[in-house]
């Protein structure tokens, strides 16, 4: 990733660690119950990776229900953010998830990385790399922008071209800050998904009530007709199966 962005979340981490849980309806109350309602309530010994963990609010929900985490940031901010936040929770690294990852072949049983992966110019070598590290039958579950969002409120004139986007936020704590992500169509995302994993499913989420309690009563009902972002449900397939026959995703299925 760029050193652009990096020193873009560097200056974020405190509104990730101070607001976003509460404050920001698209995380808080869209994205978060939407992916955490697709995993199980206990996941006991499981081994989970936080691809992407920003102040580790998903880390500690996935300790919280009884996962062993590892949680990885590109910005060191966002890191000794998740570090404060997770204390003895969770092992937290700083790493660029374009580069190779430092595990072992098999050392998870769920990838998990929330709105992260529309950062990275090319998925292909990253999701070899979450398929490495993944066991035979392990899950991979990931949230990025929705292509059609980004197509249409940046006012893009070819929706079949990968390309590089400038957005700029105002937070509470950061101010003013310049983000930049991948835009890339649908069947970019899907056809490199299928080309590593077994999808299961696909979702666009809806809002919860809950998120008029952040007074965006327009956000959301403008969310409740329009896709925001997308959930890309997948797994490994697991080694003893027929060929043709979906993975058993067994006790990473939320009953």
């Amino acid at each position: 990733m760029d050193d652009k962005l990096r020193n873009a979340y560097d200056r974020l981490a405190q509104d990730y660690a101070k607001t976003v849980d509460a404050q920001s309806g698209a995380n808080a109350y869209y994205e978060r119950p939407a992916m955490m309602g697709r995993l199980p309530d206990r996941m006991d010994g499981l081994r989970a990776l936080d691809a992407g963990c920003a102040a580790g609010w998903y880390s500690e929900q996935l300790a919280a229900r009884g996962a062993d985490v590892t949680a990885v940031d590109l910005s060191p901010a966002m890191a000794e953010a998740a570090t404060a936040r997770l204390g003895q929770k969770a092992r937290v690294l700083t790493l660029d998830l374009a580069e190779p990852l430092p595990f072992e072949d098999a050392s998870f049983d769920l990838v998990l990385s929330s709105l992260t992966l529309h950062y990275l110019k090319d998925w292909a070598p990253t999701f070899r790399e979450f398929r490495r590290v993944l066991t035979a039958g392990g899950r991979f579950l990931f949230s990025v922008h929705h292509p059609f969002m980004d197509f249409t409120e940046f006012k893009r004139p070819n929706y079949f071209t990968r390309e590089l986007l400038t957005d700029v936020w105002t937070k509470p704590e950061a101010g003013r800050v310049e983000v930049w992500f991948y835009r890339r169509p649908l069947e970019e995302i899907v056809n490199t998904t299928t080309s590593a994993f077994i999808l299961d499913a696909i979702e666009e989420p809806q809002p919860i009530r809950e998120f008029l309690k952040t007074g965006q009563a327009a956000f959301y009902e403008r969310l409740k007709r329009n896709p925001h972002f997308l959930i890309v449900d997948a797994h490994v397939p697991a080694e003893q199966l027929r060929e043709g026959a979906l993975a058993a995703r067994g006790h990473l299925t939320k009953s």
